[in-house]
């Protein structure tokens, strides 16, 4: 059994910390069929969520980057 294809992709994403579309799809149908459809849900929710940022670098292409957050130091007392 597969994990699921968001879970996947980011971890390819986080595993090269800056990748392309193509990259992410060629690698995706190497063990499984996804479509570009499928991937571009998944990107997309990947960059709602905060984890990945997309940019365009040609007409047909993205460059897909893994976001770091620092860790927010925990402040107590206030409230």
């Amino acid at each position: 059994m597969n994990p699921p294809l968001r879970f996947r992709v980011y971890e390819f994403v986080k595993e090269k910390k800056a990748t392309t579309d193509g990259d992410i799809l060629e690698a995706l149908n190497k063990s499984d069929s996804a479509s570009m459809n499928e991937l571009n849900k998944c990107l997309l929710d990947l960059e709602i969520l905060g984890s990945i940022s997309v940019r365009w670098i040609a007409k047909e292409k993205r460059r897909i980057e893994f976001v770091e957050t620092p860790l927010e130091g925990v402040k107590y007392g206030e409230g």
